[in-house]
């Protein structure tokens, strides 16, 4: 008879999660997302690499009311996962790097097409030469 209701409230939690629309990105959204996560950063709700119980019930209420969305902890924490990783990409092209500029309105890296090829050869090359 457990095994039933254990069963019962598994199905319905994977039926919820179906029924959970994919999260839609925009970047006022990703803006409203990264000020949250600075904020619960420096309210020490992130002791390491990731936010606390708290932290993340902070970041999921605070995107919520302000987006007016109904995102879950899976869909921020995804959005979370992401961002690491294009954090990551983004110190791995800069890192060390001089004569780099920044265009304020593209938002972009300035820099030669020199080093923009050298840094894609490298890349798509040599992949294990970057880890």
């Amino acid at each position: 008879m457990s095994n039933n209701i254990v069963n019962s409230s598994q199905n319905e939690s994977r039926e919820e999660k179906e029924k959970q629309e994919k999260a839609k990105w925009d970047d006022k959204g990703t803006e409203v997302f990264i000020k949250i996560c600075v904020a619960e950063t420096l309210g020490g709700n992130r002791p390491s690499s990731h936010f606390n119980k708290v932290g993340w019930k902070n970041v999921i209420k605070k995107f919520n009311d302000i987006t007016k969305r109904n995102y879950d902890y899976r869909q921020l924490k995804n959005k979370w996962t992401g961002l690491k990783k294009e954090w990551q990409l983004w110190t791995s092209l800069v890192a060390k790097e001089t004569g780099l500029g920044w265009d304020p309105v593209k938002q972009t890296i300035k820099a030669t097409d020199e080093w923009w090829d050298k840094k894609i050869k490298v890349k798509f090359l040599f992949p294990k030469a970057n880890t």
